[in-house]
């Protein structure tokens, strides 16, 4: 009941905000909304043919030579855009700015490329952050990205199912190798949840895979059958 209350309060008060303050779109600044329609359709989609297991975009439906040389512990990555132009603008703002109202467009590119995609999940499992990086942010990105594809789809969230086990610096600016390295047993599964069970990882942005990666390895070890990862945009 009280929840109830609280969710009808904050609607009242956004509505209220919103007719005040219109939101500006992030990509172009106009009135209406945060993400318009046109800033969205102008996204580049990341389409096939791609790498089979990292989900890089390329000329052939065939592992990408650093796949073949280094091939990551995880069933497959897929990723809905590239990251650039005011699709890179929107994930700013939703991670640095925390405007957590970019949870909902964002989202739905996420719902869009799960209903015409190929993948089958039994429950979702969102990157998580360290602590001191939530209480910092005030939410995990990954987390709310999660629950709206949970919404959209049915499928359960868990949001405890992993654990990050130390803090880690930004993986903005590093290497493939120091990003492997800086993430390499920074997760664990937690519980049992997830055994024999396939899981699809959550994320915003996959650059590299090494943090998707190192969340495969941890629930692997905690009984999954399956982990693949979808994540918003994929940074070329």
């Amino acid at each position: 009941m009280f929840l109830d209350v609280f969710e009808w309060v904050h609607g009242v008060v956004r509505a209220l905000r919103d007719l005040l303050y219109p939101p500006l779109c992030v990509g172009c600044g106009r009135v209406g909304s945060l993400y318009c329609p046109g800033c969205r359709d102008s996204v580049r989609l990341v389409t096939p043919p791609v790498c089979p297991l990292c989900g890089q975009p390329q000329s052939a439906s065939k592992l990408c030579a650093r796949c073949v040389s280094h091939p990551l512990c995880i069933d497959g990555i897929r990723s809905v855009a590239l990251f650039e132009g005011t699709l890179r603008e929107a994930i700013h703002r939703f991670k640095y700015n925390y405007i957590r109202e970019l949870t909902v467009p964002l989202g739905e590119m996420l719902v869009a490329f799960w209903e015409r995609a190929s993948l089958v999940a039994d429950l979702i499992v969102p990157v998580p952050l360290h602590a001191r990086r939530v209480r910092e942010r005030g939410y995990n990105q990954a987390a709310l990205l999660a629950q709206c594809l949970g919404d959209a789809t049915g499928m359960p969230v868990i949001c405890d199912g992993l654990r990050r086990n130390r803090h880690t610096v930004s993986q903005s600016g590093l290497s493939a190798e120091e990003r492997r390295r800086n993430v390499e047993g920074a997760f664990s599964c937690v519980g049992s949840r997830v055994e024999r069970m396939r899981v699809l990882l959550v994320d915003d942005v996959c650059t590299t895979g090494a943090t998707l990666e190192a969340c495969s390895v941890a629930l692997r070890a905690g009984g999954a059958r399956t982990v693949w990862a979808l994540t918003v945009a994929r940074a070329m």
